[in-house]
């Protein structure tokens, strides 16, 4: 009892300066938590772009096709663009806080070359609301595309690739590692877990070096996605996708995400392949840059996944 009364009442300089520790390690607490939760908002919610066109004059000859989400009642619109009837088809899944009107010009290039493309725009991103789960609930949206495509009677429903970057490969290899229609993956600055890109955003919104404030958002970010608390790391499943061509892209001016590409390759089974660039994220590279990602996006498939192909596995 004494103890305690001294705790309400201090009198001693020791507990006066225990209990203001106390009060500033609360305090701080508190404030890192808002201040995480505000992140975790901001992340979830990215602000969104979204490109018009107009689909009667646009090159490609373009169709708006739509498609629900797996597991709701959700509906997604995508583009597509057909290449050679029967030919592979090759999804092309966004990064975070881009869109699929940032990747027109990807899209033309594998067209050009006769493949199927299809690309739409992630939850939270272009014309969609909602939030960002960073890739759990993406894949599902990568899912309900596929699904969508295989049904088309002009199109190989067994053979069809994925491209991703950060975001969105995340989501196409997840998607992957449970679907044996996908022939080919190209991931672009891809991550095992979704708290590892909520790290990303905490450090470009400058809060990485404070104390907690990295695990506490990932705490929120958690919280938020309770859902999927017991899924494994993708890593735990790259042996699915043994005999399935991939290519890891690391990009030098992004370490963090660099490095968690470089995990998966090195635990990816074969065939396998890896390419590091100087400049990462497509949409914002030169128009030179852009030349080049694009011809390595293009010769990656005609070799592992050409647009003409037996059928089946």
């Amino acid at each position: 009892m004494q103890i305690l009364y001294e705790l309400r009442y201090p009198s001693r300089l020791s507990t006066k300066i225990l209990m203001a520790l106390l009060a500033l390690v609360f305090f701080a607490v508190l404030a890192t938590t808002a201040i995480a939760g505000f992140l975790v908002y901001r992340i979830v919610k990215p602000q969104r772009s979204s490109t018009e066109i107009n689909m009667a004059s646009f090159p490609g000859r373009p169709e708006v096709l739509e498609f629900v989400v797996p597991g709701g009642a959700e509906k997604r619109e995508g583009w597509f663009f057909p290449g050679l009837r029967g030919a592979a088809t090759i999804i092309l899944c966004h990064g975070y806080e881009s869109s699929r009107g940032e990747l027109l010009t990807l899209e033309s290039a594998l067209q050009d070359h006769q493949y199927n493309v299809f690309i739409f725009d992630f939850a939270a991103h272009g014309a969609n609301g909602g939030i960002s789960t960073l890739g759990y609930h993406e894949a599902d949206e990568v899912r309900g595309a596929v699904d969508l495509l295989a049904t088309r009677p002009d199109l190989d429903p067994t053979r069809m690739g994925l491209w991703g970057y950060n975001m969105g490969a995340y989501a196409a290899l997840r998607e992957a590692e449970n679907d044996k229609r996908i022939r080919a993956i190209l991931l672009d600055s891809v991550y095992d877990e979704p708290r590892q890109m909520v790290k990303v955003g905490v450090e470009r919104n400058g809060l990485g070096g404070f104390p907690l404030m990295v695990r506490a958002a990932e705490f929120t970010f958690g919280y938020l996605n309770h859902a999927h608390r017991d899924d494994p790391p993708l890593s735990k499943k790259l042996i699915t996708l043994a005999g399935v061509p991939t290519l890891y892209i690391q990009a030098g001016d992004d370490p963090e995400l660099a490095e968690t590409t470089r995990q998966m390759f090195l635990k990816a089974p074969e065939p396998r392949e890896q390419v590091i660039i100087p400049h990462g994220n497509f949409v914002s590279l030169g128009d030179e840059e852009k030349r080049a990602y694009e011809n390595r996006v293009v010769s990656f498939f005609l070799v592992r996944l050409p647009p003409v192909g037996q059928r089946g596995r």
